[in-house]
């Protein structure tokens, strides 16, 4: 096996080039893992270890044993793999409470955005998300962060040339592995506060039974900052949050080499729609209104820009079922599942009307069930196959209450009397995938993945499908220097949101009518994607990383907010080129670890083929005949940091560096340059009389309150400004019991 492991920033950098028999279990990230002649002697070996034990050992050795099993059916096979564990988790600002798009902040690559949305190598969205290797189903492109981070054991990151068991979603694979009962050790709970209001207490248990192993999480969390401020005040006005999460884990071991695995999860989230307006005092009478309202009083006080209260809500629910086999040379897992996912933005009707002419109530609902089965064989001394389907069907609703006011020829309101337009459509999509591939190990220093896949896209406005030719290199000249380069074929749908040239209709003549009558369906995007890099390994102690890639696509797809409510919709350009390189460097010894990331990408798309309608008509003409970069490419962004951990004491500085988000006119001007630094520290009592152990801890986060602007309101698919968060002390206190 050539399996190289390099701490890049706060994670783990891996290019799997063999077996990954040994990845399943969470280790120190400075840890280089051992090569062994071939998966078939780490079966042996791990059975040998299976000694007449008392039952916990035993059923620890049947859990590690499954799970390394099943990571040899989901390998990354020469893709970039960013691992973060829970030693880097700790030394995130704000640990086990801090927001999921914060710990993926730290790999290489990724580039913070407004709403808590992360990008991925210049890419918005196209994330695939797996809890334990299976897929979880898409949701709705909200902003609510339903994956907790308090679930997590680790989290890997795969980009780059994936292999042809990852279809659909291809910027990148989360893949995190849950915390288990015999992982969490001991019962906890926790309590987290400080600025904005900020009260989080939650609760985590588990255990093990016998052949049944459980871990369960609640928790709850309340601030005066949900979304994005958009104005630099210190605190933004409207913008409380209440969001309540549930995720459970139980396995249970059958025998020896099988187990049934449930995960569930639930989370509800309601947002207040923070405001933007003239003057920052609610009772001044200094503002404009636009539009004339019957039997309503523009200059009332209450009318005040700042009195708006438009609010929404988002649920998200999934169940996912896995049976897990494995034999000598033959592993699989099948696994259904299930989702549902529903957002609800509310209106305020009189200040919405006076303000902007429309006061809009959806609903916007997804339903998916699928199945998941795949496999590995070990079929000759040199060759492990894999293969595996997937099948899922999706329904889409959204449903619309609107007041409008009728306009003339010239586009100007003809009555302060509001029409009301109601609108109900929906979408469905089938999406099918179907791969085969070998992993030929031609020498014990270089191995060759290369497979294909097919997968098919059939819904309510478009149906195509596509041959994905895939294929890895990974050669390791010496024990010190790993070296990887790839080449992938990528077929990636839309979200089945699409709006109808009948909606559009209803609404000409008010002033919600679209900016035109353009609305091509938005097609799959299709790609050639190449990537090369070294893994570099000075000392013991410190190791680099460089990785360079391009793609080239057809029907890019792109995300844009093109209303107030926070529902991103899909749009696609005709072509797109997307290129960049990523470099990090790490050292670790002893209860030290220092780190420090940089990336660099660069994006041009030219001509809006789908959804026109949302775009002006001088935009559009603009981005035909003009290539154009991408309203999300951070062009530089750098992540850097140190801490000292002990068994009592951590301590640890954090730094985030981010340019080159887009705005203005086709996306032709560029937002600021913006640099933050957090700092944290936690003790450990271990001996305390009401439990096993006592954390406590503190984060400062932007601390030397640096006021920097996100977006601005303008550029393709943005609606609002965005500021980032101002200084802000938090503090936790965990039991564990």
């Amino acid at each position: 096996m050539l399996c190289s492991c390099v701490a890049v920033g706060l994670s783990c950098f891996y290019i799997h080039a063999a077996k990954a028999d040994e990845v399943a279990q969470p280790e120190p990230a400075i840890e280089t893992r051992k090569s062994v002649s071939s998966h078939k002697q780490s079966k042996k070996d791990t059975r040998a270890e299976k000694t007449p034990e008392a039952a916990a050992p035993e059923q620890i050795n049947v859990v590690g044993h499954l799970n390394r099993e099943r990571a040899h059916i989901f390998p990354g096979l020469g893709a970039v793999d960013y691992t973060i564990d829970q030693r880097q988790i700790a030394s995130t600002p704000g640990g086990q409470n801090a927001a999921f798009s914060q710990i993926l902040l730290r790999v290489p690559g990724v580039v913070l955005d407004s709403y808590g949305e992360v990008h991925v190598r210049g890419e918005h969205g196209g994330l695939t998300y797996r809890v334990n290797g299976v897929l979880l189903p898409e949701g709705l492109n909200g902003f609510g962060q339903e994956l907790d981070t308090r679930i997590i054991q680790s989290v890997d990151l795969l980009t780059g040339t994936l292999p042809a068991q990852f279809g659909f979603r291809t910027a990148g694979v989360v893949d995190v592995t849950t915390k288990t009962g015999e992982s969490l050790k001991h019962n906890q709970i926790s309590l987290y506060g400080g600025s904005y209001n900020t009260f989080t207490p939650s609760m985590q248990l588990g255990s093990q039974h016998g052949r049944l192993d459980y871990f369960a999480t609640v928790s709850f969390n309340r601030n005066d900052i949900g979304i994005e401020n958009p104005s630099n005040t210190f605190r933004a006005v409207h913008d409380k949050t209440e969001q309540e999460k549930a995720f459970s884990y139980l396995s249970y071991h059958i025998d020896d080499v099988s187990r049934v695995t449930l995960l569930t999860s639930a989370s509800y989230a309601y947002f207040q729609i923070p405001n933007s307006f003239k003057t920052f005092d609610v009772n001044s009478p200094d503002y404009t209104t636009i539009y004339d309202v019957a039997g309503v009083n523009p200059h009332d006080p209450s009318m005040n820009w700042a009195r708006m209260n438009d609010s929404q809500t988002e649920q998200n629910y999934y169940a996912v079922l896995s049976y897990q086999r494995t034999t000598n040379k033959l592993n699989f897992q099948a696994s259904p599942y299930f989702r549902y996912g529903r957002i609800d933005y509310t209106p305020d009707r009189d200040r919405d009307l006076i303000y902007q002419g429309v006061s809009e109530h959806e609903v916007n609902d997804f339903t998916t069930g699928g199945i998941q089965f795949d496999l590995s064989y070990d079929i000759a001394p040199h060759h492990t196959l894999r293969a595996g389907i997937l099948g899922q069907y999706t329904s889409e609703r959204l449903d619309t209450n609107t007041l409008a006011f009728p306009v003339d020829a010239q586009g100007n309101q003809s009555t302060n009397v509001p029409v009301r337009l109601i609108d109900n459509t929906g979408n469905w999509s089938v999406e099918a995938g179907a791969y085969i591939q070998d992993e030929y190990k031609i020498t014990h220093t270089l191995t060759f993945n290369y497979g294909i896949r097919y997968d098919r896209f059939a819904s309510s406005f478009d149906n195509e499908g596509q041959l994905s030719p895939r294929a890895n290199m990974v050669w390791k000249p010496t024990s010190t220097t790993t070296l990887h380069i790839g080449y992938s074929r990528y077929f990636a749908p839309p979200s089945p949101q699409y709006v109808y040239s009948s909606t559009l209709a209803k609404f000409e003549g008010t002033t919600n009518a679209a900016a035109n009558l353009i609305n091509n369906a938005t097609k799959v995007e299709k790609s050639h994607y190449v990537d090369g890099g070294i893994l570099q390994r000075i000392t013991p102690a410190w190791q680099i990383t460089l990785d360079a890639y391009a793609k080239w696509a057809h029907d890019l797809t792109d995300l844009g907010q093109f209303g107030r409510a926070v529902i991103l919709a899909p749009f696609s350009y005709k072509r797109g080129r997307v290129y960049g390189a990523e470099f990090g460097s790490s050292w670790r010894h002893g209860p030290w670890s220092v780190f420090g990331n940089f990336s660099y990408v660069k994006t041009s798309a030219q001509d809006i083929n789908s959804a026109q309608y949302q775009f002006d008509t001088a935009e559009l003409a603009y981005i035909k005949n003009h290539a154009i970069q991408l309203d999300h490419q951070g062009e530089y962004t750098a992540t850097a940091g140190a801490s000292w951990t002990t068994q009592h004491d951590m301590a640890y500085i954090d730094f985030v560096y981010g340019y080159g988000l887009r705005s203005g006119f086709a996306n032709l001007s560029k937002e600021p340059q913006y640099h933050v630094f957090n700092i944290g520290y936690q003790h450990s009592f271990t001996k305390v009389p009401w439990g096993h152990a006592f954390k406590v801890r503190a984060d400062v986060m932007n601390l030397f309150d640096k006021r920097y602007q996100l977006r601005d309101g303008s550029g393709v698919g943005i609606y609002q400004a965005q500021y980032g968060q101002r200084r802000a002390i938090f503090f936790s206190v965990v039991s564990d019991f």
